[in-house]
């Protein structure tokens, strides 16, 4: 008789770690589908299959566990752009393009979500549906000022004769874009008949940067 498989007890504070997974990918789902004020912690443990008092006990409240899921991956996403810029900034030297620029902004976050999977293209999805709310732009302005004031930075040395608005204007229609791509809505499905699909984020990638370049410039008068 062959001997039965040897069963790995986990620790307790390995047990907690998935625990606190689990909720937050729940989480992280439901807050992209509903918003802050569309979703429960009772919502939240129903979908893991726990108890609700759990989830208070890991979280307190609605508004920590919807602080937690926005800075769970938000460093990841900001580390690679901030990493990204300094190279194109290094590589580029006393000649940046705004479209270099932009590649290097733009297209390290699609990767980003697109090879992530399931859980970071929810996460897209949550930072789209969250930025244009009140406690969204908040934690926007914590967590992302950073990396877009680097990437400001960079576009006003591509473009010393624009204005400053000129510059913040440009970014705020670049970020507008961005945010309506990673909502993945559909639309463009519907309105396309097929030909382009919102999840599609390579062709998005492939597109995005030098699109919004030529915004830019057309910005010049």
């Amino acid at each position: 008789m062959a001997d039965a498989p040897m069963r790995i007890r986990r620790s307790k504070a390995e047990q907690r770690a998935d625990s606190v997974e689990q909720i937050l990918d729940a989480a992280e789902y439901l807050f992209s589908k509903n918003g802050l004020y569309g979703v429960t912690l009772r919502d939240v443990a129903k979908r893991v299959g726990i108890h609700t008092t759990l989830v208070h006990y890991y979280f307190q409240d609605k508004q920590n566990l919807f602080e937690a899921v926005f800075a769970r991956r938000t460093s990841v996403s900001v580390d690679r752009r901030i990493t990204a810029l300094a190279q194109y900034e290094h590589d580029a030297g006393d000649s940046p393009t705004v479209e270099g620029a932009l590649h290097a902004f733009l297209d390290t976050d699609l990767d980003l979500y697109h090879e992530g999977g399931e859980n970071w293209m929810n996460y897209a999805a949550f930072c789209a549906r969250v930025s244009n709310t009140p406690e969204g732009a908040e934690l926007m302005d914590e967590y992302f000022d950073p990396v877009v004031l680097r990437l400001v930075s960079i576009l006003k040395r591509a473009l010393p004769d624009y204005s400053d608005e000129d510059i913040f204007w440009g970014y705020h229609f670049v970020t507008g874009a961005l945010m309506n791509s990673l909502a993945r809505t559909g639309r463009i499905d519907k309105l396309s008949g097929g030909v382009c699909h919102s999840d599609d984020f390579p062709a998005i990638k492939q597109r995005m940067a030098k699109f919004m370049a030529a915004g830019f410039m057309a910005l010049k008068t």
